[in-house]
């Protein structure tokens, strides 16, 4: 019996792209008296949960994040297989 392998996708705004909700808390981090950051950019993950009999699994990870997890005109991403 094989076991289950896992991906896990980052997804992060390219440079230059401008982060709303990371200024957003970045002000509040110095409002709260936390001055020693100089900025903040936000991201999320995704965990992929592969079945072990999947073939062609990444190509088929780059198409998903591609057309689904991340938006390539503005967002760039990596993955990272785990077994």
């Amino acid at each position: 019996m094989s076991q289950n392998s896992r991906a896990v996708v980052y997804v992060r705004l390219k440079d230059g792209v401008l982060d709303p909700q990371g200024v957003t808390i970045h002000k509040a981090l110095t409002q709260m008296g936390y001055d020693e950051f100089a900025s903040v950019r936000t991201g999320r993950f995704f965990e992929l949960e592969i079945k072990s009999d999947s073939g062609d699994i990444d190509r088929k990870i780059e198409e998903v994040c591609a057309k689904l997890l991340a938006n390539p005109v503005i967002e760039r991403y990596t993955v990272e297989r785990t077994k």
